[in-house]
């Protein structure tokens, strides 16, 4: 695409402060809820699409660059530098992961509700290059981190990190943490927010829009898990994060490059409140009978829930015992509250509207589908803690001068699923529309069934190789020499890192998509923060299975599945387990997700606007 210059740039906010000078364009916003940031109908012609989503992928190939420089290496650090044990350190690195992801579902909310989402991408950023900074300096500066001590690789005997040292570590990191509970949700419905559901041109691009975001997510991982992973094992940790906290910058400065391009959505207040104002219309008319014609249940377009970008939603037969709180009851004056136009409205305490009542449907309904993603989320987790682990055993050799850093593992999966992406947007969509029909080729529900069937094979593979890999450590005799390298090529891990990458294409991205579709239109910063949340409780829950794994097979005289000396550990045993689970998991979702019902949007709102 042709970039804005800076002289551009000016010229194009002035030309929009005129809006007689649009008459004969075609606008976005007063029926979709988009404007731009100054508040006033969007240019459908020269905002939104692709010119401006490809400013903002590339904001979020440089996030996910710094952060997997991060997150794939943080368990060499924490082992390495601050001298951390194995089982210690992957549940760090997962409490980290789990946190990372989870605390999204308030900067999801806060973006929705109240400040929007441009804004809060541009906050949470400074918050996120602040913890980057002081997590550079933690790893560089003396003071701030354990001395380096030759005696520790001849004699073993560490440095250890001190209490002052490791706080300053952690602080950086539940920083960075902060900044990106709110760029992340906030980021990606942006994104989305940039093609009109209603188009059928833009429709079909946002469809691709969620493929081709993933593949710049596995453009930045790719970099960051061999290059800045390569110079911070090898050259200086300091310089590795001095590069992700450059990067972020530059993708700040190219965020407000693409300002004018962008389409806004405001926010629309709490969505807790319009979920609550259900629950107790409901429950106030409890004795109430339902009637057999639904179009006796309270409707009413007032134009603002429109404008908002909020369209209403068609009826369906499940949770009906919510239909109550849409029951047209005896307006009376307690009932009434008085619009800022001068008309008058039920009490939304008392009488909802079916399209609120639906929305809270879809939450609900969406819960169900959210805790079977939960055991995926741990199968993912192994990807940046003991598959890694494993690999630092291995023989990393990539000729007489050359060998692969432990964190460029992360590349097998990534390459992966950079290359089937690509397969899969433009070959295996384009044929299997022709089969069903679907726009998507196979519903999101499908594609992230498939997925969850891919981590099952990803677990199996990784405890046959974990089996091959600690049979060659006893053929050699190196049970008791965990730094000694088995001599077994640590391209044996390929085939587990390439179903990960995988099986990350087909369920992450059709979660992402799942969320923000099906979600309230007014809370979709919020529904990407469902997806995140749900691999992040992954992470606290593979912590969570790791501590009750370690304590119950140390039972007896047992050194248990997961200790230090990983020649002498048994994760095969526990990949197995992670196998069965998600087994068992993968059969529950598939139930779980024939009897869901889709959000369903009436399609008669645009010749209603019309009329208002």
């Amino acid at each position: 695409m042709k970039f804005l210059y800076w002289a551009e740039w000016v010229e194009f906010w002035k030309k929009t402060a005129k809006p007689e000078s649009r008459k004969d364009e075609q606008l976005v916003g007063d029926s979709k809820g988009c404007v731009d940031l100054r508040g006033r109908p969007v240019l459908r012609a020269k905002t939104g699409g692709w010119k401006a989503s490809v400013f903002i992928i590339g904001v979020e190939f440089s996030e996910r660059l710094t952060y997997y420089a991060i997150a794939s290496n943080l368990i060499i650090y924490l082992t390495t530098i601050l001298h951390e044990g194995v089982a210690t350190s992957a549940k760090n690195v997962n409490y980290w992961t789990g946190a990372t992801t989870v605390l999204p579902l308030i900067g999801g909310f806060m973006a929705d509700a109240y400040c929007g989402r441009y804004w809060m991408i541009l906050v949470s950023s400074i918050i996120y290059i602040l913890g980057l900074i002081l997590l550079t300096l933690s790893v560089s500066l003396s003071a701030l981190r354990p001395s380096s001590d030759d005696q520790c690789h001849i004699n073993g005997k560490c440095s250890k990190a001190t209490t002052a040292q490791i706080g300053v570590f952690f602080f950086a990191l539940y920083l960075i943490s902060l900044g990106t509970s709110g760029h992340k949700p906030s980021l990606q419905a942006f994104g989305a927010d940039q093609f009109d559901e209603e188009d059928k041109t833009e429709k079909l691009m946002k469809n691709s829009f969620f493929n081709w975001w993933y593949f710049g997510l596995c453009g930045g991982t790719l970099l960051a898990v061999t290059v800045v992973s390569y110079i911070e094992d090898n050259i200086s940790w300091g310089l590795g994060f001095g590069i992700t906290t450059v990067a972020m910058v530059v993708a700040i400065v190219v965020f407000l490059y693409g300002t004018p391009l962008y389409r806004y959505r405001l926010p629309t207040g709490s969505p807790i409140t319009h979920i609550a104002q259900v629950f107790v219309a409901a429950g106030r008319n409890r004795n109430l009978s339902t009637p057999a014609d639904i179009n006796l249940l309270y409707e009413k377009q007032d134009g603002d829930s429109i404008k908002s970008g909020q369209r209403l939603l068609s009826h369906t037969d499940t949770l009906q015992f919510l239909d109550k709180a849409a029951i047209m009851v005896q307006i009376s004056s307690e009932h009434k509250t008085h619009h800022k136009n001068g008309w008058i409205k039920p009490n939304p305490w008392k009488v909802c509207t079916v399209t609120q009542v639906e929305e809270t449907k879809l939450i609900l309904r969406m819960v169900p589908i959210w805790l079977s993603c939960l055991i995926f989320g741990i199968t993912v987790a192994q990807g940046t803690t003991f598959f890694i682990k494993q690999g630092t055993t291995m023989d990393r050799s990539m000729g007489p001068h050359f060998q692969i850093p432990p964190s460029s593992l992360l590349a097998f999966s990534t390459i992966a699923a950079l290359v089937f992406i690509a397969i899969y947007d433009r070959l295996i969509v384009p044929l299997s529309k022709k089969l069903t029909g679907n726009d998507r080729g196979i519903t999101v529900l499908q594609r992230i069934g498939i997925g969850m069937f891919l981590s099952v094979l990803c677990m199996v593979s990784a405890a046959l190789v974990e089996k091959k890999r600690t049979h060659v450590a006893s053929t050699h005799g190196l049970l008791d020499t965990p730094k000694t390298v088995i001599p077994l090529s640590v391209f044996w891990l390929i085939p587990q890192f390439a179903l990960l990458g995988v099986a990350d294409v087909f369920t992450l991205v059709g979660l992402q998509e799942f969320f923000y579709d099906q979600v309230p239109d007014s809370m979709r910063s919020l529904g990407i923060s469902f997806y995140l949340s749900a691999m992040g409780v992954g992470s606290f829950l593979s912590s969570l299975l790791i501590t009750m794994v370690d304590r119950v097979s140390k039972r007896g005289e047992h050194s248990g599945w997961i200790v230090n000396n990983l020649n002498k550990s048994h994760l095969d045993y526990f990949y197995w387990l992670l196998a069965i689970l998600s087994t068992l998991n993968l059969c529950c979702y598939v139930y779980i997700a024939h009897i869901y019902t889709y959000k369903k949007v009436k399609q008669i709102i645009s010749s209603e606007m019309d009329t208002l």
